[in-house]
């Protein structure tokens, strides 16, 4: 039998969304972080992953699956009155100087991440954090009994 090795075809963006995003996801877990895919903010906007860390902290990270995606996305400073802290979340092969400085970085697959640069941290309100975190763990039960509630409303 003889072995026949081929060029892969590249993955699609929809593919690179979903493997960053689960990678991303695996590395806040691991960080100690409780996150949550597709969360929309009450601002209208969707979070694509927020998490809620043991002392009540909330990250949020944005990922980017080319350069054209993140050209054409500038909503991302909309997420800021949302969270503690803000990341975007890339694949291993992305042009990540061309994004700003400020937010955090995270380079991911579908198998984990690694936190290249850490966020700036903002903390949030005290009223405005627990009306998010109580939100945040309801949507969180609703979606565990099988709800479809995506809306975060604090």
């Amino acid at each position: 039998m003889d072995l026949v090795l081929t060029t892969c075809a590249p993955a699609s963006r929809p593919e690179i969304t979903q493997a960053v995003t689960r990678g991303a996801a695996r590395l806040l877990a691991a960080l100690g972080y409780a996150p949550l895919t597709e969360v929309c903010l009450p601002n209208g906007r969707r979070a694509d992953l927020m998490a809620l860390g043991r002392r009540g902290d909330i990250y949020i990270v944005e990922v980017k699956s080319s350069l054209e995606d993140f050209r054409t996305d500038g909503k991302w400073h909309e997420y800021a009155p949302y969270c503690d802290a803000f990341a975007f979340a890339v694949a291993p092969e992305f042009p990540r100087e061309v994004l700003p400085p400020d937010p955090g970085l995270i380079v991911a697959d579908a198998f984990g991440g690694e936190v290249l640069r850490e966020p700036a941290v903002a903390s949030l309100a005290g009223a405005r954090r627990k009306a998010l975190t109580v939100a945040f763990g309801r949507l969180a039960a609703l979606r565990a009994v099988g709800g479809g509630s995506e809306l975060l409303t604090p």
